[in-house]
């Protein structure tokens, strides 16, 4: 295997990379308030029923993806190769207002999946930020993703705060409230 920079060419290749999502557990939040004070606490539970979600790179993803491997706009495209094929994406954006490389997309082929790929990504793109002087890497997902909530604190991430609107205001019945995630380089 092989990583690199991503390149204009391997564009139509890496849409082509099985980013789904199986998971049996999920983050649950208890999340209280009063006028004063919020408290919110998190506990894995295992999901009313597996979940199991194609997750294709979205349409805005897809254009910055396009725009980062053209050199169009800053950025990182991190590529895993396998047997002549791209089999793993890291794509990461740098927030130069919050000092932090944002990672927008990780996603590891299922065919290759629990050999370390996605930790030797994650690791890569925390010595480029700490290359460009940044003070951290972020990332977001959903408290639904198990493969994701276990592989983060894994490199040095910790939870930095949720937002439980972000895709609707029902995420925490729903099981799918989104975390913040920071790996600080401080």
């Amino acid at each position: 295997m092989e990583i690199r920079a991503g390149k204009a060419s391997d564009f139509t290749d890496l849409l082509e990379i099985d980013g789904t999502i199986d998971s049996t557990h999920y983050l649950h939040v208890d999340y209280s308030a009063s006028e004063s004070s919020r408290t919110w606490r998190l506990e894995e539970r295992a999901l009313r029923e597996a979940k199991i979600v194609a997750n294709p790179i979205s349409e805005d993803d897809r254009f910055l993806l396009r725009q980062i491997l053209a050199g169009a706009d800053e950025g990182v495209a991190l590529v895993v190769i396998h047997g002549e094929r791209p089999v793993a994406l890291l794509l990461a954006q740098p927030i130069a207002a919050q000092q932090t490389l944002r990672v927008i997309d990780l996603r590891v082929d299922s065919d290759v999946r629990r050999q370390g790929i996605a930790t030797a990504l994650l690791l890569m793109v925390i010595g480029e930020a700490r290359t460009l002087g940044l003070r951290a890497v972020s990332v977001e997902t959903r408290a639904d993703n198990a493969p994701m909530y276990r592989l983060l604190p894994k490199c040095g991430f910790e939870i930095a705060g949720l937002d439980t609107r972000r895709h609707s205001n029902h995420d925490l019945v729903k099981e799918s409230a989104t975390l913040l995630w920071y790996a600080s380089l401080d």
